[in-house]
Formats: C-alpha cells, structure tokens, sequence
C-alpha cells in the first residue's frame, strides 16, 4: 500500500485559524486517497503567501517524505507555489509528488501547469500597477486609501494581541522577566505571530506595546 505526506496551505493567518481552505484542501486528500488506496502518515499545514520562497512547513514536509519513502500529496497544485524555479527545485529533489486535481499529470505537465500559473500572478500583478497609475492620472487620492488600509491594518494588529493577552499575562506571572522568555513561552504554548511565525523578542515588545504592557 502507498504511503502519503500531505501539504495543506493557506495564505493568510485568518484562514488558517479558521480553517477555511483547509478543510477543502483535507477533504480533497481524503477523497484522493479513497479512490486511489494508501495510507496517510502525517499532514503538513503551513500559512504562508505562495509568492514566498522561504517556506519551511514545506520544507519539512518534503524531508519527512524522504525519510519515509513516501509520496508527498498536495490538494491543488497552485498551493505548493507559483513559482517555476520552486516546482523544479522540487522535482530536483527526488521526492515523488502528486497533486491531486492533476493526478495524472507527469513532470512535464505539472512544470508546464506552473509556467501559467506563475504567469497569471504576473499578469495580476501588472494590471493592478496599470489600475493605479490609471487613478493617479484621474485625480483619485490614493494616498487616502492607503491611510485608511493602513487603519484597518492597525486595528487588525490590535485585535489580534488581545487574542494573546491572556496567555501574555500568563508568561508575566510565570516569572517570564525578558521580552526573550515571554516569546519563548509564547512559543512553547503553541502560539504563533499574526504572519504564523514563532515569537520573537521584537515581535513580544510589539505586542506589549498593543495591549500597553511596555516593558
């Protein structure tokens, strides 16, 4: 019987905490593996942006793939990145992989399928610069609207650390005396940055500074 690692990932904290686009991409694997056969030796989830190189869930999801012989499953093949040197550099590593809405597809489909998809986030990209420079010249203030991004970002940051007020007063009484052992309590308590990062000092002063607990 085969067996499977499975890469799950979401682009933003927000989906990640609730879970949306993960239960798709868990339930496609699901299906996958009853219609295929093969047993699921351990799941991978990450929260990072596609468009980013350093992807270290992923990372360990390969290498746990290697050590266990098995095949690494990804629900859509967009998921494991828009980025052809990044597909390559997979291929490259002598993992075997499938991607389960293109489960038939060989390596030179897949690397093909990635050149679009890289293209597309290319186009994207450009036709909004376009959208810009289109508003600028009409006399639209984007400035305001970055300000007023800007303020919902803030906001966002601050609800946020109030989700981690409790288990951050927790590490105060604990004995936690540096802005290092509050982010290593953080840390080991299974909490995560807004960006699903581990803790660190800049970011525990950051959050102290939210919740005006300076330190």
């Amino acid at each position: 019987m085969a067996h499977y690692v499975s890469y799950l990932r979401v682009s933003t904290q927000r989906q990640g905490h609730s879970g949306l686009g993960i239960e798709a991409q868990r339930t496609a694997v699901e299906q996958f593996l009853r219609q295929r056969g093969g047993t699921l030796l351990q799941e991978f989830v990450e929260v990072e942006s596609g468009s980013r190189k350093a992807r270290p869930i992923l990372v360990q999801s390969i290498a746990q793939s290697r050590r266990a012989g098995a095949t690494l499953l990804i629900a859509k093949l967009d998921r494991l990145a828009r980025n052809v040197a990044f597909v390559s550099s997979l291929m490259e590593s002598g993992v075997e992989f499938v991607a389960v809405d293109v489960p038939y597809a060989n390596r030179l489909m897949i690397h093909v399928l990635a050149a679009f998809a890289e293209h597309e986030r290319a186009l994207i990209s450009e036709r909004t610069k376009a959208a810009l420079r289109a508003a600028k010249d009409r006399g639209v203030a984007l400035g305001v609207n970055g300000r007023v991004l800007a303020q919902a970002h803030r906001h966002a940051a601050i609800d946020f650390a109030e989700q981690l007020r409790a288990p951050t007063l927790e590490a105060l009484s604990s004995g936690a005396g540096t802005l290092a052992e509050i982010a290593l309590h953080l840390t080991s308590a299974g909490y995560r940055t807004r960006s699903g990062c581990d803790w660190s000092p800049s970011g525990v002063h950051r959050l102290l500074q939210r919740l005006r607990l300076e330190r």
